[in-house]
């Protein structure tokens, strides 16, 4: 096995197939390697970073990695793992989502060495001939295999038709850029292999298909997700993402170890047993955990002035060290509760507002809000506690 290989494969939970990409690696070629993202929303988050590194280890190799903007199939919406039909997105939305990604993206891959593409440049061009000659490559019964569409049959839940022609688009897109490999995680299975498929039926040799494992949230259940507020954005300040990490599980802390860091199994069985024998504290190895990662998706010098922090707040007691707030010029008030959280920078949306007040996680000089549409007069040295690891001191 090639040194190349064997880095490709550590992390991985797919390579179809491993005998063709050992194959292209060998051939000395610069290979096309593909990597797609619907823009349906402005956040990306540790979940994506994993399939990042990937592509920044192929990237690292030389090889030419084109990042594809799904501008033209967000209006139809991946229902890969849906239980029902997504909404289109407006075209502002899109345009607007798109801008945040280049920031987000270019904290993992080299900006200098990456290809952006737009799938409208070609799905948006194809005539309805070209449309019908496509669908005529697949039948319903093919497309209805998949298991999010089976599971909606059977729960009588409707499928649109135009999602039946996602995985088609997604397919093409491979076609179009004559791509040697697609990376994607392991939901996005059924659509890179529709994108071999169509590859051999236009003639291509067919992509290396590379998936990687999906990262569960912050309840170390659901799959990292935006829309059920359990993720840590790409973007989010290196101490309030530490925090967020510390919060996980004893349990979850495993599956962060293997997905988030790539730690073989027997890396993982050896701190299992450091901890079972007493020779490591859960705490000191949930710190290496989110010093390692915040280090690895941020930088060492973050992950360092993080880990201090929280340290200083959480274990030495030192109230001196959590933020100090003062109120924006023009700030009226009293406020409602989510606007006073927004002001402080402690939460994104409402909706994770709503989660935190519901389960008691936002005290206010020692007394938890439980009133979603409390007011809240601002005061010079209140102290406000926001989930396990933030803390905030007005002036």
């Amino acid at each position: 096995m090639s040194a190349s290989l064997e880095i490709l494969k550590k992390g991985t939970v797919a390579i179809i197939s491993e005998a063709e990409l050992e194959k292209k690696l060998a051939s000395g070629k610069k290979l096309v390697v593909k990597l797609g993202a619907d823009p349906t929303a402005p956040d990306l988050h540790l979940g994506h970073a994993i399939v990042l590194r990937k592509m920044r280890q192929l990237q690292d190799m030389g090889h030419t990695v084109v990042f594809l903007i799904g501008d033209f199939t967000a209006r139809i919406g991946d229902p890969s793992g849906k239980s029902k039909t997504r909404p289109p997105l407006t075209q502002e939305a899109i345009e607007e989502n798109t801008q945040t990604y280049f920031q987000q993206v270019g904290r993992i891959l080299d900006a200098q060495k990456m290809q952006i593409r737009y799938n409208s440049e070609w799905l948006s061009t194809l005539s309805m001939q070209e449309v019908l000659q496509l669908c005529a490559k697949v039948t319903v019964a093919r497309l209805i295999e998949r298991e999010d569409f089976a599971n909606r049959l059977n729960n009588n839940q409707p499928i649109g038709f135009h999602e039946l022609l996602y995985p088609l688009m997604q397919g093409y897109d491979s076609v179009a850029l004559n791509a040697d490999i697609e990376l994607g995680g392991t939901d996005q299975t059924f659509n890179l292999l529709m994108g071999r498929f169509l590859q051999e039926h236009h003639g291509q040799a067919p992509q290396v298909i590379i998936t990687t494992p999906l990262l569960e949230g912050l309840d170390g259940k659901q799959k990292m997700s935006k829309s059920l507020n359990n993720y840590i954005g790409l973007t989010e300040p290196a101490d309030q993402a530490f925090g967020k990490l510390m919060s996980l599980s004893d349990e979850a802390m495993w599956r962060y170890f293997e997905v988030a860091l790539a730690y073989d199994l027997s890396e993982i069985v050896a701190l299992q047993k450091q901890l079972e024998d007493g020779l490591i504290h859960p705490m000191v190895l949930k710190k290496k955990m989110a010093h390692e990662i915040i280090a690895e998706f941020w930088s060492v010098g973050e992950a360092e002035t993080a880990q201090k922090a929280f340290e200083a707040v959480f274990q030495n007691k030192d109230l001196s060290k959590s933020q100090t707030v003062s109120m924006p010029a023009g700030t009226a008030h009293p406020l409602w509760i989510v606007d006073f959280l927004k002001v402080l920078g402690a939460i994104q949306s409402s909706s994770e507002a709503k989660r935190l007040i519901e389960s008691t996680a936002v005290v206010i000089d020692g007394q938890p809000v439980t009133d979603f549409k409390a007011l809240v007069e601002w005061r010079s040295g209140m102290t406000i506690k926001v989930g396990k690891h933030r803390i905030y001191s007005l002036e």
